[in-house]
């Protein structure tokens, strides 16, 4: 088995241990994580991956990063760099070259090809129509080895690795908020809480992700229009307003525009017939808790957008549709964007989500804060993994946690 870094989200490949990785070899993963973050949001379906070919002397060769789907991957555009240089070299990896033929050709082969006599990969491949890349290199005499820098790698490919292990998408829940926790004044004014260097970060979180959602309240209340703005060569997501009785979203709406493609889900039993020819309709269950308004079932929400390759979903309000995916525990990460500012009255930035006590609160791991201007954006996770194979910052599909059922109705 490669030797490998403790890694909670990828499954292991089996293949010979390898020599330990040399300086060279740990600064070009480095630059092969940054290469891979190029790719965010626009090789959805398939993972980010960057890669780097090192010359038998363990000089840098060849780059190349996945830059989108259907293209060729990082190892093939790494390879064509480098050229004759590659052979008897090591080529870097941020995760398992695969080992199958989809829209391009297998990657494990295309190293053997041009004479590579060493890979070290990130993270394994769990995904059983691609896995086996370390096998077969090895198989082919080459040495190979796993787990260098895999958490860091695995974090880049989160999205992906949730959609592969759990068969949904991987969900941010963005809000941007005064210090005491509220998103608005008391008469409903909100423009602007936040800095113009906060805002222009919320579209670069846009595009990252295959898919921004709101609720009928936010759709209502903001027109919102959901598209990226700023951010050059950019894929536009999936806009989604989760309307559950077809009566938020109006024709002429500015998420119904040419800007990007929409989506509005309604209850199947919703009369949806003022939106019909103006915006693509998904008809969804509801969510009956007993006493309580009956949502849209979230979990089918997520798999129907899975089954649209969708991989990663924008959460961005309103309060009543985050308290639901809050109390669904279906909420991967939580990006907030705080501003220096008090109000002391006004909506609050999280509605009901099934919290009555201290002790059930939901606890997350800070990953990350940010100077934005005057703001301060803090970037933090889930801590409750309930299994080693579990993405951080996901709840395991039927665990304890993760059987509540959405309450508010948005």
């Amino acid at each position: 088995m490669p030797k490998r870094q403790e890694d909670p989200v990828a499954t292991h490949s089996e293949a010979p241990s390898g020599s330990q990785p040399g300086r060279a070899e740990r600064a070009a993963m480095r630059r092969a994580l940054d290469l891979a973050a190029r790719g965010l949001g626009s090789t959805s379906p398939n993972p980010v991956v960057g890669c780097v070919i090192l010359d038998r002397a363990g000089r840098t060769v060849g780059e190349g990063w996945h830059q989108r789907a259907g293209g060729p991957h990082a190892e093939i555009h790494a390879l064509a760099e480098a050229g004759d240089d590659a052979r008897g070299g090591t080529a870097v990896v941020t995760l398992e070259p695969c080992n199958h033929t989809g829209r391009t050709g297998p990657c494990s082969r295309a190293l053997i090809g041009a004479g590579i006599a060493r890979v070290v990969y990130a993270v394994a491949d769990p995904d059983p129509t691609a896995t086996g890349g370390a096998r077969a290199l090895a198989d082919a005499g080459v040495d190979v080895e796993g787990g260098l820098f895999a958490d860091e790698a695995a974090a880049g490919n989160i999205a992906w690795l949730t959609s592969v292990l759990h068969h949904r998408p991987y969900v941010t829940w963005k809000f941007a908020a005064t210090l005491d926790g509220r998103t608005a004044a008391a008469d409903g004014s909100s423009r602007w809480i936040t800095s113009e260097a906060a805002r222009a970060d919320v579209h670069r979180l846009r595009a990252e992700a295959d898919a921004v959602l709101v609720g009928s309240g936010t759709a209502r209340a903001d027109d919102p229009h959901l598209a990226v703005r700023g951010v050059p060569g950019a894929v536009q997501p999936l806009r989604v307003v989760l309307d559950t009785h077809a009566s938020a979203v109006k024709r002429g709406a500015r998420v119904l525009d040419d800007a990007a493609p929409a989506l509005i889900a309604v209850a199947e039993d919703a009369d949806a017939s003022e939106l019909e020819g103006a915006a693509e309709l998904l008809r969804l269950p509801r969510a009956r808790p007993a006493g309580r308004a009956a949502g849209l079932d979230l979990h089918a929400l997520l798999a129907a957008l899975h089954a649209r390759e969708v991989r990663s979903v924008l959460l961005e309000g309103g309060a009543a549709l985050a308290g639901a995916f809050v109390a669904e525990r279906l909420v991967d990460r939580v990006v907030g964007y705080l501003a220096p500012v008090l109000l002391g009255a006004g909506p609050a930035v999280l509605g009901d989500a099934g919290i009555s006590t201290i002790a059930q609160a939901l606890r997350l791991t800070v990953c990350e804060t940010e100077r934005l201007g005057p703001d301060l954006r803090i970037t933090a996770s889930g801590a409750a993994a309930s299994a080693a194979s579990a993405p951080a910052g996901a709840v395991a599909p039927g665990s304890a946690v993760a059987t509540a059922t959405a309450t508010e109705e948005f």
